[in-house]
């Protein structure tokens, strides 16, 4: 993945509102209005959420009748997460040679 392309999946995903966004959209497709429901926010706002998530590659729009239904795009979830895996198995070594040591260490005492 070009690492513009990560910078900004990762920059859209830092805020809450639009994981909570990509979390709704998980379970389907939904329009603007259907996905600013739950927030406390004017649609402009949540627009501009759903605009930053475009922009990352992480949401597309479609059209249907008079509406524009949002979508998640699980590809790029998907490289985001291989990103993550390069790096999970270096953590996952650290910590089980962490826990080894603190075993090892409250052993002897």
């Amino acid at each position: 993945m070009h690492s513009d392309a990560l910078n900004r999946a990762f920059a859209a995903l830092a805020d809450p509102t639009r994981r909570a966004i990509l979390a709704r959209l998980a379970s389907g497709q939904a329009t603007v209005n259907e996905l600013a429901e739950p927030f406390a926010m004017t649609q402009p706002a949540i627009s501009k959420h759903i605009k930053v998530l475009e922009q990352a590659g992480l949401v597309s729009r479609g059209r249907v009748a008079q509406t524009r239904p949002c979508k998640l795009e699980t590809a790029r979830l998907k490289d985001v997460s291989d990103w993550l895996d390069t790096y999970r198995g270096m953590w996952e070594d650290r910590f089980d040679r962490l826990g080894d040591y603190l075993n090892k260490e409250g052993n002897e005492t």
